[in-house]
């Protein structure tokens, strides 16, 4: 008996480092900036406002378990959006798209000068795309048929595998739409560890192939998160021996993943739904695939949302909240978002990648130096950090940082 409770206690403290690993963080930018951009033909149009202030004028200040935020709607049968799925701040709607802004850039992982160019980016905006990863062609196809596949399925056989309202596996909406009053355009499946015990709810005579590519996909991201972690930590001065969570290699001991499938279907009023609110993930950083088609995009001081236009092979990676500790607030921790189209229907795949919970978060001390570098974060486990973004969501980095 004491083992099955102690059992129930780490899954559910899995859970917890998990589910936060997509919930949103506002102290990266100032609370409030102001944008003008130009539009193609080179008019300058009205000043909006982006903001991760703005989200949390929206954000519920309980975290619900309400149904609504985690089971996703008949999305075929929906011929206008209904009222709670307008999200009113959306005027900044399209995304700054001129010749003139400098798009998100494309990282050939094989170019010598890939680290200086990984710094520049994480220093801009937090992301960056990647070619020479290593990933097969092959397999991110076989990826993306079976993740088709998966959301093709009738409502009734996704809602089998419903996550519960206190869990993070399974069918539904991502964890953290539940700080928001309005609802998500987006359905989404989570997988942490082996996909098979979902995989039979949803195909019961024929998931093998699902979770052969899953399985396949988790080990060639495994191999690709070391070699980014190195490539990350060397953009910074550093080298493995900086943390004493990483091994030689790049490889996290006890290392926490999860793959978080999405899929944005058709939306016939598509600047009044979003995707995917903006925010942060918790984790070192993120690495997604998507189809091809645009609806990512990325929040750049100065500049506005800029679309992360999809780059055939290449990945994105996103700089998460625990890589802005480390690296004493030199790199941007990403608050990105995904909209939705009219006509296109767009998957992505996002793997989640992170230290143990018991890992010393703190920067790195090669990167004190004051006064013109203090310290900016106090240490915290990772488990207390995910205890705090748990309780105050888009605040947790403030409450971490020295005064």
């Amino acid at each position: 008996m004491h083992l099955f409770i102690r059992r129930r206690q780490q899954l559910a403290l899995v859970e917890q480092f998990l589910f936060f690993f997509s919930s949103g963080s506002s102290s990266v930018h100032p609370p409030l900036i102001h944008h003008s951009y130009k539009d193609q033909s080179g008019l300058t149009l009205p000043s909006f406002k982006i903001t991760m202030q703005s989200v949390s004028e929206l954000s519920s200040n309980s975290h619900p378990s309400n149904l609504d935020h985690i089971t996703p709607i008949d999305f075929e049968s929906i011929k206008e959006v209904p009222e709670s799925f307008i999200w009113p701040l959306l005027s900044d709607y399209p995304s700054c798209n001129s010749a003139d802004i400098e798009p998100v850039p494309s990282i050939d992982l094989c170019d010598p000068k890939a680290t200086k160019l990984m710094r520049r980016a994480c220093e801009r905006s937090g992301v960056f795309q990647i070619t020479n990863h290593g990933i097969p062609t092959r397999l991110l196809h076989k990826l993306e048929s079976q993740v088709w596949r998966l959301f093709s399925l009738p409502t009734g056989q996704k809602l089998k595998t419903l996550r519960s309202p206190d869990g993070f596996t399974g069918y539904g909406l991502a964890n953290h739409s539940s700080f928001y009053p309005k609802l998500l355009w987006s359905e989404g499946f989570t997988i942490f560890g082996s996909p098979v015990e979902h995989a039979r709810q949803l195909w019961p005579q024929d998931y093998t192939n699902f979770c052969d590519v899953i399985e396949e996909y988790q080990k060639e991201m495994s191999k690709l998160s070391g070699r980014l972690t190195v490539l990350l930590l060397n953009s910074l001065g550093l080298t493995t021996d900086d943390l004493e969570w990483v091994g030689a290699t790049g490889e996290i001991n006890g290392a926490r993943s999860a793959l978080r499938l999405n899929s944005y279907p058709p939306c016939p009023e598509p600047t009044r739904a979003m995707g995917l609110a903006p925010h942060t993930d918790s984790s070192l950083f993120t690495v997604i695939y998507q189809n091809g088609t645009t609806g990512l995009q990325v929040s750049v001081e100065g500049v506005g949302w800029v679309t992360v236009r999809p780059v055939t092979g290449a990945l994105v990676v996103n700089v998460g909240d625990i890589l802005h500790i480390i690296s004493n607030g030199r790199f941007v921790s990403s608050v990105h978002r995904a909209v939705v189209d009219r006509a296109q229907h767009r998957l992505s795949i996002a793997h989640f990648y992170g230290p143990p919970v018991n890992a010393q978060l703190s920067p790195a001390k090669k990167l004190v130096d004051p006064p013109d570098h203090p310290i900016l974060y106090r240490t915290v486990t990772s488990q207390e950090y995910l205890a705090i973004k748990a309780k105050h969501f888009d605040k947790a980095l403030a409450l971490i940082r020295h005064a």
